[in-house]
């Protein structure tokens, strides 16, 4: 199973990256283990690669993870307090948190397979679930990320459905990422216009 989130990492020089991302855990939920594939270009994935610690977090705020998706800066930058078993922040705001250690990293692909290792978790509050607006704009951050190889007509199409959602069961939040996904989206349609 896919269990969509954010991954904060430390860079050597112990500069903070958060980035989306869906990693692979077992049928029975149990995140003793767990399969993180981040690309190789990626800065998440440099990080583990020389550092080979993070933190995963269960997240209801989808602003931030669209924001992370598109590498929009993070004004005001989100609140973090230190790890406990790992070098790395954890997200104040979130609703639970897995550090881990990365036991086993595959990068002969593009996409890599790092197996990591959870070594301390914690709760901050409750994750009272994703509602139609909220998921919307978590499958158009999705789209988002994949501009490069995805026809951005067919991206544009599926963004006007997420809009009649977020318009019908969303609030403020979910209407300005949206709308800052569909201009990251329109641009990188531009660019590609301009680029043939």
């Amino acid at each position: 199973m896919i269990l969509e989130g954010l991954v904060t990492t430390l860079s050597p020089e112990g500069e903070l990256n958060i980035a989306p991302m869906g990693p692979k855990i077992p049928a029975d939920l149990s995140m003793g283990t767990f399969v993180l594939r981040p690309y190789r270009t990626s800065t998440t994935y440099r990080n583990l690669k020389e550092g080979g610690e993070g933190v995963f977090h269960v997240v209801d705020d989808v602003l931030l993870l669209a924001q992370a998706a598109i590498g929009s800066p993070l004004v005001p930058s989100p609140e973090t307090f230190a790890a406990k078993s790992v070098a790395g922040r954890v997200l104040a705001d979130a609703c639970r948190y897995y550090e881990f250690r990365a036991i086993v990293v595959d990068d002969v692909d593009e996409r890599t397979t790092i197996l990591v290792e959870t070594l301390a978790e914690g709760r901050i509050r409750d994750f009272l679930g994703l509602n139609r607006a909220k998921s919307a704009v978590v499958e158009a951050a999705i789209l988002a990320t994949r501009t490069a190889f995805l026809p951005i007509d067919e991206i544009l199409a599926e963004y006007r459905k997420f809009s009649t959602i977020v318009d019908k069961t969303g609030g403020p939040p979910e209407r300005r990422a949206l709308d800052m996904l569909t201009d990251h989206v329109r641009r990188a349609a531009e660019s590609k216009a301009s680029a043939s």
